[in-house]
């Protein structure tokens, strides 16, 4: 009886998402989704405004911050598809989120590379405005996010993304400012770098939580 009831228990636990006691946010609750949705739109939105204007600037930090704005969209819509779902799910969702972020900053970082030599000095008016634009509704995502910062992997994941997209326009309108005094691509291109690395980073520290989750989840499956 007593190895049933410690059994019932263990089962309980593990379907709550609880570790030793302590429950790991899912994202079920009803406000979460519904912040998740609004900061989605505010995400789309901004991939087309900040990459045309990076187009129309010439500006690698403002392309390489719109791709960022896709890739949130994106994580974001999926982070929200599988929310309430099993646990080994949420934890693959996550997994790939991860492993699609490392690939965008592997992007940024090569185009950044490649271009170097062929990009003109951007124009630093265009980068400050969108930027300012950019950070304001960065800021306002994470406001949104902050009080579920903490969660599983897959809740952990979007906050992280947003947090980095802060960090991002920050740079940004540092860069502008640079470029705007010296007249040189140089800070716009350090600031592409610095992105694509703080990204790969991101890109860690997802993975590793979702192979952590995976692996309670289903054992071996984690890659």
């Amino acid at each position: 009886m007593a190895t049933s009831c410690s059994m019932e228990k263990t089962q309980a636990t593990t379907a709550c998402g609880c570790s030793s006691g302590t429950v790991t946010f899912d994202g079920t609750d009803p406000r979460y989704r519904q912040v998740l949705w609004l900061v989605i739109v505010l995400n789309a939105a901004m991939f087309f405004v900040e990459m045309g204007g990076g187009l129309a600037a010439g500006s690698l930090a403002l392309q390489a911050d719109s791709l960022d704005f896709a890739g949130d969209a994106m994580t974001y819509g999926l982070s929200l598809a599988v929310i309430g779902m099993a646990a080994s799910i949420r934890a693959k969702a996550a997994l790939f989120k991860g492993l699609t972020l490392g690939l965008i900053s592997l992007y940024i970082l090569g185009s950044a590379l490649y271009r170097t030599f062929f990009v003109g000095v951007p124009e630093p008016l265009t980068m400050g405005v969108i930027g300012v634009l950019a950070l304001a509704v960065n800021l306002g995502s994470v406001g949104l996010l902050w009080k579920w910062r903490d969660g599983d992997a897959n809740v952990k994941s979007v906050w992280l993304c947003s947090r980095n997209d802060a960090i991002g326009n920050v740079a940004v309108l540092g860069a502008a400012g640079v470029v705007a005094i010296t007249s040189t691509q140089w800070a716009d291109l350090a600031v592409a770098v610095l992105m694509s690395c703080l990204f790969l980073s991101t890109s860690y520290h997802i993975v590793k939580a979702a192979r952590q989750e995976l692996a309670v989840a289903e054992p071996g499956a984690a890659l």
